[in-house]
């Protein structure tokens, strides 16, 4: 059986650490001061991820519907180029596997020069220590989508100004059937690591955040 479970965290606060006052111009403090009074700037961040669950297999692409999944999600950017450092694609699925873990893919309508280096994640760091890198790219309205390491595979790590939410939701929802469960969660109230793998001990008692997604579940 398939478990497929689509992380979400909306609202997070998207703004860069700002320079001292020391040494700024005049212009420069007046530029800051109005950029404090603006609305702060949010993203979305969905961690989507999966697991086969007779043999506990952990990765998005053990998944028996893997290619099912990932063709719903080249859906969602229907329309959008896929960019890495390998070259542009025009789907997800012939992006992710020309694709080294670790890498960024950049969705976009727009054609630009982007700086992969600057995003690449290695053993010792992490998507979240990217966030100025990820803030650049994200306030051109792209989306980024990380191919991160899962235990015997890889996942996914996408972010975007726009809450896709709906969009991801019912494009995924059409694969729900009783070989493939879907839990949509809010990592806000997963606060371990034995909550991330709750399917692997209460799999139809899910913690307090995480719901089963049903043919006829609607938002």
């Amino acid at each position: 059986m398939d478990i497929f479970k689509l992380f979400f965290n909306h609202d997070q606060r998207l703004d860069k650490l700002a320079k001292r006052n020391a040494n700024k111009t005049a212009e420069e403090k007046e530029s800051s001061l109005e950029d404090f009074m603006a609305p702060d700037p949010t993203y979305s961040k969905f961690y989507i991820t999966g697991t086969r669950l007779e043999n506990e297999r952990f990765g998005i692409n053990t998944l028996a519907k893997y290619k099912d999944v990932i063709d719903q999600l080249d859906n969602v950017f229907s329309n959008q180029t896929i960019y890495s450092v390998e070259g542009t694609f025009e789907s997800l699925p012939n992006a992710l596997a020309a694709t080294e873990i670790g890498h960024a893919l950049i969705i976009s309508d727009k054609d630009r020069d982007y700086n992969f280096s600057a995003l690449q994640v290695h053993e010792e760091s992490n998507v979240g220590h990217k966030k100025e890198e990820l803030a650049e790219i994200l306030k051109t309205g792209a989306f980024v989508l990380y191919k991160e390491q899962a235990h015997h595979g890889y996942d996914l790590h996408l972010f975007s100004m726009e809450n896709i939410y709906p969009s991801l939701f019912e494009k995924l929802k059409t694969l729900v059937e009783d070989e493939f469960r879907f839990f949509s969660i809010n990592s806000k109230r997963m606060g371990s690591e034995r909550h991330f793998y709750f399917e692997t001990w209460t799999l139809d008692n899910p913690p307090h955040g995480a719901e089963e997604v049903f043919p006829e579940t609607v938002l």
